[in-house]
């Protein structure tokens, strides 16, 4: 009998968790363009069932700004960006100086005025391989200069204490704006000092403005909880802010979060700097009221109202104007007359109280007041009085509403009631 042969086990490859992080600094409150950078970690951290770390990088204190913090963890929660570990660098001063100490018995780094600075040695080459675009970058170290990393008010700078907090939480990836990429050779010395292995490295692309400069307040770099106050969605808000340099494939733009997750990936990532666009904004934004439920979208305008108008009246109007707003913000000013009896009118409606008089003798009998049934007894009014239907119906609707466009005339009426309606015209009269 033939003896068997027994094969070797496969080698067991053991994957390290994924842990990402983001690193706001609480000196001003974060823009557009660093929610994404929050946004690009969560997805990340979400596609690979990893961590995702808010690490609040408060050791520049002379210029931190009261409130900033919070407002930090107000947007996540508002856009759903979870996280998983929550750290402070002020609370961690005795983890740096135990480094900085380390540094300097190695001769690695030296006292200087106050300060404590990193040695540099010229004539070396660093070099790593971005995720992004899987580019090799290089920088000599001759254009380097000893560069500090404890101040001389005992808090280490960002760079000693980002590289520190990034080994001992096992950050595996740093997803970050490419702002940062002159920053990475120091961050690369200070992990060989230490004899660290190095995270990998995600450099996103700036986004640029409309006229291709860095993005500003003039062009919307704007704080996401503005844009919450201005009435976009949270929902819109990611769709939009994932495709600022990250694109799916094909021509696929509306997306929710699950989806999103389940399509992310860093490679995927464009190296072309992406432009912000604020009427894509506007346009996926009335694209997502579009496809919101009535019952959800009435509580989103109810909520967004802080709650000082009818629930109900609101959600009565929302089938007359849900495909004519782009923001939530947009509802009031063309809903205002129904919570509101209009106090001036964009036309002088002096000269037309023949037609009042005529559509309320038409009107005031009506026992069934249904807006098939109220413009009916409007048109026989205006053949009655000779008058052209859209002249006779842009007075009505001026006297109603105030204003010259507004929601569809006769289910206005409906909604404002019989004994409403009948009050306004003969005010106008």
């Amino acid at each position: 009998m033939q003896g068997r042969h027994h094969s070797a086990p496969p080698a067991v490859i053991v994957m390290k968790e994924v842990r990402v992080r983001i690193a706001p600094s609480p000196t001003g409150i974060p823009h557009i363009g660093n929610t994404r950078t929050a946004l690009f970690n969560f997805l990340f951290a979400k596609k690979n069932s990893g961590k995702f770390i808010v690490r609040i990088e408060d050791t520049d204190q002379a210029r931190i700004v009261p409130g900033a913090r919070e407002v930090i963890f107000e947007i996540l929660e508002w856009l759903g960006i979870s996280w998983d570990e929550e750290y402070t660098q002020s609370e961690r001063q005795d983890i740096y100086k135990e480094h900085v100490d380390k540094l300097i018995k190695k001769g690695l780094a030296y006292e200087d005025e106050g300060a404590v600075r990193f040695r540099i040695h010229a004539g070396k080459e660093i070099s790593w391989v971005d995720i992004i675009g899987s580019k090799n970058i290089n920088f000599k170290t001759d254009v380097i200069e000893d560069f500090v990393i404890l101040k001389s008010d005992g808090f280490p700078t960002y760079h000693l204490a980002n590289v520190v907090d990034d080994h001992i939480m096992n950050i595996t990836h740093v997803i970050r704006g490419d702002e940062w990429i002159s920053s990475t050779p120091k961050h690369i010395l200070l992990y060989e000092a230490f004899g660290w292995e190095l995270p990998q490295f995600a450099h996103l692309p700036v986004i640029l403005g409309p006229d291709k400069s860095k993005l500003s307040k003039r062009h919307g770099a704007k704080s996401v909880l503005d844009y919450k106050k201005e009435g976009y969605l949270k929902e819109a808000l990611i769709n939009f802010m994932v495709l600022l340099g990250w694109s799916p494939g094909g021509d696929r733009e509306i997306m929710d979060l699950p989806e999103i997750t389940k399509l992310f990936d860093l490679k995927d990532v464009n190296t072309a700097s992406p432009i912000f666009d604020i009427k894509k904004l506007e346009w996926m934004n009335g694209e997502y009221i579009r496809q919101t439920q009535n019952s959800k979208l009435k509580t989103q305008i109810y909520e967004y109202l802080n709650k000082d108008y009818s629930k109900e009246t609101i959600d009565k109007t929302i089938p007359l104007i849900k495909d004519r707003i782009k923001k939530l913000s947009d509802y009031f000013p063309l809903c205002e007359f129904f919570f509101k009896v209009p106090k001036e009118y964009e036309v002088d409606l002096s000269d037309k109280k023949e037609i009042f008089r005529k559509v309320l003798g038409a009107l005031e009998s009506m026992e069934d007041w249904k807006a098939e049934i109220i413009g009916n007894a409007m048109q026989k009014a205006a053949s009655d009085l000779g008058v052209k239907n859209s002249d006779f119906f842009m007075v009505l609707r001026v006297a109603i509403t105030g204003k010259k466009i507004s929601p569809p005339l006769n289910e206005s009426m409906e909604i404002l009631g019989k004994e409403e309606s009948l009050a306004r015209l003969k005010k106008v009269v």
